[in-house]
């Protein structure tokens, strides 16, 4: 049976395995693996030294949890509690001090050697690994780089099997993933997991990792652990439910019935049976699933089960529960890739390597199998092309998923070396991923080891820490099945407590230590695989052997109810005689009357089997017409056997009849003894020993020599036929298997073509994603842009509903956020203007703008402008309003008309006559005084050029240089005075002009205008 354990459903990422024996020692360092008091003992523990061992795990904001959990726990509690936490190599002594501020308990850093007591609390020291051996703490160097520890990790894995069901795992704040495998092997041997609620720690990196394991009794905030963890604590001795050897005699309690219908429950849930799982692993199961939702009677929990199908979803991940990692046992895979070279220096170039990994969990197996493969193919010839096909199989589809992906976090770092991270692995979002050609290495499938056809043509088989876990009679089954399913000198790899006990004909041992051995030449014989049940196999298996040579061991016995009474209906119907009803097998299934004239206890360790039981005048009748009604399928009865008693010779009727006319009875026989009338000197047995006597004596001799040398001849034929049936197996499940392969070839093309497409797709999402950057950019930009400019907008459609406004439009018009949609003519404005609406209209229907300045109510003045508005692809989708407010403007409009009337007046006032010139020397302003003092019309001056003025008489290149010194911004001349022109001025006469100019400003800055004066007019004497 392959087995798993599932990724989690509450997170994402979680890992799964697949179960991993319960006393294995890979996660201890060499030299803590020993035996103190002698070879292969080990310490006795005493019954005062059976106490509960919690630790404490916790990180980054874990120092607040530890306060709240040990101010609300009890001094006096029987147990002990060891802290492990992330510590910088310079916090020396720092933590058990603090930690001593929260609990009168003694609080001591941990030291080499030191005894674990209860009511006390222990530290970590900095700079050290911590581990524990019979009760005893070690110090160890860290081997791995600070970065890489995994402290909490390496604790719990010495914890988990050291004190194993009284080991507790608490998991508190922290950042990364440690803790998580070590607290798998904490569930692994029975013990309790513990986590702070993530929603209560500071960082929850740790606890959301510890809960993706879906291996967590209890989530909870810290100042609720305590009570939760003496509760149970003390819930095992109290209420543990009773086991199989206890409590027998209690019809309401019955551990093995109740087993039963737990197994018909998984399966009826699952489609897996498990009831060729170890009793004593699956009650330990079960016992901690009972403790968990405290409940004590097995009864009771199936009736849980019944009620709550998510319990026996967990109860069947908790029944698979195990860890798994990277190159499991290194030392294990290094002699494995020792024997591997030579049978790869046998593989032709371009064939293909076959290996079959069953129970591959999360696919870290399969994948440590793929890069050992590589690595050798390298060591052996890089040139040599030999194709790598990895069949990882388990009965989880979450494990199998999660395994395809070949995500695995960051802890893997510890398992993992700097070499085959760099060369078979890629970061990706802070995990590890499998790089793709190692992935395409392996095909992974849902695959079930006790039922399903096993791969065939195999060159490695790696089938580690799987069997421990299944009975014994499924191990007999399978190891001929692995011998089937291998090539001649092919590996098989077991795991350290796995063994091919009885099986030395079928594997030549390699390496005893990590059990590796090589399939040897012989054939697996025909009972040992018949006896597995290959679901795909279309023909029915043939009685390998007939049932009277096959020893068999008793089966469980049909005590009472509907069985008993139905035979004993058939026997009072039919028979009065004693009789026996068998199984095929021959074992002994229900007695009736006294049987004891023909059937005796056989001597040694032996069932209740009839060929065994039998006397010796009656083993080969027995046996015979047994095997004659079930070839025949008919009733067969033998006369006149004889049998010695204790009163002599006794002649009898045996007969064996078919019970098949109900479904209870189909396949039994029974067998009935009927006693016949006996010659009186027969039954004494006083007749002499004559030629006549002698010669029945050798017609019995010859007629069971006839009768044997038959039953020979049947078996061979049956033999043959069962070959024959096995071939046609074989050639059929080669076809599917090529089918299979053809199809697994198809479905890797559409992977291919899936995964580019899904290429194609993440970039075409990357791109939309950054254009949604962009527009999300641009209308943060905008939003930005309207809120800065304080600008009313009001965007309308066509249809003049309103889109979308900024918020000072509701200043102007009475809008607010839920009036989107509505109609624009709905709102009343605050505008002294009645047109707005019809704007709007003449805006859409002849997409032109209209702009004006509007005077709201309030006194404020806006400039409205409407335009439509356009797309990018130049459709009219409606209209804009803009009011901007020009209110300041408006003022200082009124004040400049104020000021130039001020100005005006000013100039009418002076005496002399002035202009006020541009840039371009035209005539901004004139005083009147100067229009009548050069027959000029005073309101034509303005905007003329002073060079046309009075017939061009103004046209003197002195007045335009010292008019253009003043007007040159770089120029420091800021006037001239007397200025002295002769003029020749139509209607006046020539005239001598006195001139003077000044720079105009405005608050200390050029304003670009000059004032040009007249100081003086007189005639001009000049010849």
């Amino acid at each position: 049976m392959s087995s798993s354990k599932q990724p989690s459903k509450q997170q994402h990422s979680g890992l799964a395995a697949r179960p991993v024996e319960e006393a294995t020692t890979d996660a201890m360092p060499a030299h803590l693996i020993q035996e103190p008091l002698g070879v292969g003992v080990a310490p006795v523990r005493h019954e005062e030294d059976r106490f509960t061992v919690v630790a404490l795990g916790g990180s980054a904001g874990s120092l607040e949890a530890f306060k709240q959990f040990f101010q609300h726990l009890p001094s006096h509690t029987g147990l002990a509690y060891v802290v492990v936490t992330h510590l910088s190599p310079t916090q020396e002594g720092e933590m058990a001090q603090v930690m001593q501020h929260f609990t009168t308990m003694p609080v001591m850093e941990a030291k080499d050697g030191m005894r674990v007591r209860p009511n006390h609390v222990y530290v970590i020291p900095s700079n050290h690994d911590l581990s524990l051996l019979h009760g005893i703490l070690y110090l160890l160097k860290p081997t791995q780089a600070p970065g890489r520890r995994l402290p909490i990790d390496f604790f719990l894995q010495s914890l988990a099997k050291d004190v194993r069901e009284r080991a507790v795992c608490i998991i508190f704040s922290g950042m990364g993933s440690d803790g998580s495998l070590g607290l798998k092997l904490v569930m692994e041997n029975f013990g309790m997991v513990m986590v702070q609620d993530p929603e209560t720690a500071a960082y929850d990196s740790m606890p959301r990792a510890a809960m993706a394991t879906e291996f967590v009794d209890f989530v909870l905030a810290p100042e609720m652990m305590p009570a939760k963890l003496l509760d149970y604590v003390e819930r095992p001795l109290l209420g543990r439910p009773p086991r199989l050897s206890e409590n027998r005699d209690d019809a309401n309690s019955k551990p093995a019935h109740a087993l039963q219908k737990i197994f018909l429950l998984i399966r009826s849930q699952t489609g897996h049976d498990f009831s060729y799982y170890k009793r004593n692993t699956v009650f330990r199961r079960i016992e901690r699933r009972m403790n968990a939702h405290q409940i004590k009677e097995f009864t009771h929990y199936v009736r849980y089960l019944q009620e709550n199908p998510h319990e026996v979803e967990q109860l069947f991940r908790e029944l698979l529960i195990g860890v798994t990692k990277f190159f499991r046992d290194h030392e294990a895979f290094e002699h494995l890739k020792t024997h591997l070279r030579p049978v790869l220096q046998r593989k032709e170039t371009d064939s293909t390597i076959r290996v079959w990994a069953p129970g591959c969990s999360t696919g870290e197996e399969a994948y440590s199998l793929a890069m050992l493969l590589l690595e050798c193919l390298d060591a052996v010839d890089p040139s040599r092309y030999l194709k790598i096909q990895i069949f990882a199989t388990d009965i989880s589809a979450e494990s199998i998923d999660f395994a395809r992906t070949g995500l695995y976090p960051e802890n893997i770092v510890a398992d993992v070396s700097p070499e085959r991270l760099e060369r078979f692995f890629q970061k990706v979002d802070g995990h590890y991923q499998i790089r793709k050609e190692v992935r395409d290495l392996v095909v992974f499938a849902l695959h079930n080891i006790n039922k399903d056809a096993p791969f065939t043509k195999l060159d490695l088989l790696c089938c580690r820490n799987l069997l421990i876990y299944l009975s014994g009679e499924l191990q007999k089954n399978l190891l001929p099945v692995f011998h089937y399913a291998l090539n001649p000198n092919s590996i098989l790899f077991l795991g350290p407590s796995e063994n091919i006990t009885g099986f030395q004909d079928l594997f030549q041992p390699l390496d005893v230590k990590w059990k590796i051995s090589r399939r040897t030449e012989t054939a697996a014989s025909l009972p040992r695989l018949a006896n597995f049940p290959f679901s795909l196999s279309s023909h029915p298996m043939a009685l390998p052997v007939p049932p009277v040579l096959v020893p068999a061991s008793s089966s469980a016995r049909r005590d009472g109810g509907p069985f008993a009474s139905l035979i004993q209906k058939e026997l009072l119907r039919t028979y009065a005689p004693p009789a026996v009803v068998i199984n095929s097998k021959g074992e002994i299934l229900y007695v009736n009357g006294r049987t004891g004239k023909y059937l005796e206890p056989a001597p040694g360790l032996s069932g209740m089997n009839l060929f065994e039981m039998a006397r010796e005048e009656l083993n080969f009748e027995i046996s015979g017409a047994v095997f004659r009604a079930t070839q025949s399928r008919e009733d067969v009865v033998v006369d006149n056997v004889r049998v010695r008693t204790d009163t002599g010779q006794q002649v009898l009727r045996l007969s064996v009849r078919h019970l098949g006319e109900t479904d209870n009875l189909a396949g039994l026989l029974l067998v009935v003894f009927e006693d016949q009338p006996t010659p009186r000197r027969l039954r004494l047995g006083k007749q002499s020993a004559s030629l006549e006597q002698r010669n029945d004596v050798a017609s019995a001799l010859e007629k069971e020599l006839q009768y044997t040398k038959h039953r020979l001849q049947t078996t061979i034929e049956e033999m043959e036929s069962s070959l024959e049936e096995l071939k046609s197996t074989n050639e059929e499940l080669q076809s599917a298997n090529e089918e299979l392969q053809s199809t697994n070839e198809e479905a890797m093309t559409n992977k291919e073509e899936m995964q580019s497409l899904n290429e194609e797709l993440l970039t075409l999402n990357m791109q939309y994603m950054a254009r949604t950057e962009e527009l999300t950019q641009s209308a943060n930009d905008m939003k930005n842009l309207l809120d800065a400019t304080e600008i009313a907008i009001i965007f309308l459609d066509n249809d003049m509903l309103v889109k979308r406004f900024t918020p000072p439009v509701s200043r102007i018009v009475n809008l607010m956020p839920s009036d989107v949609g509505r109609p624009l003519m709905h709102f009343a404005s605050n505008l002294r203007y009645e047109h707005l609406v019809r704007d709007v209209q003449q805006v859409l229907s002849r997409l032109t703008r209209q702009e004006a300045n509007i005077q709201a109510v309030n006194g404020q003045w806006y400039t409205m402008r409407i335009l439509p508005y356009r797309t990018l692809d130049n459709y009219i989708s409606g209209a804009v309003i803009t009011f901007t407010e020009i209110t300041s403007l408006k003022q200082m409009e009124k004040q400049l008309q104020e000021s130039a009337r001020f100005a005006a007046s000013i100039h009418e006032a002076v005496r002399e006559p002035q202009l006020t010139l541009d840039k371009q020397l035209r005539v901004l302003t004139a005083s009147r005084s100067f229009a009548e003092a050069f027959r000029e019309q005073a309101s034509e001056l303005p905007g003329k050029p002073l060079v046309s003025l009075n017939g061009g008489a103004w046209d003197k290149p002195a007045l335009r240089h010292q008019l253009h010194q003043l007007l040159d911004p770089e120029s420091d001349q800021m006037e001239f005075n007397d200025l002295t022109l002769d003029m020749a001025l139509p209607e006046v006469g020539r005239r001598q002009v006195v001139l003077y100019g000044r720079r105009l400003l405005h608050l200390e800055q050029p304003t670009n205008q000059v004032l040009l004066g007249v100081k003086s007019i007189a005639e001009d004497t000049t010849p």
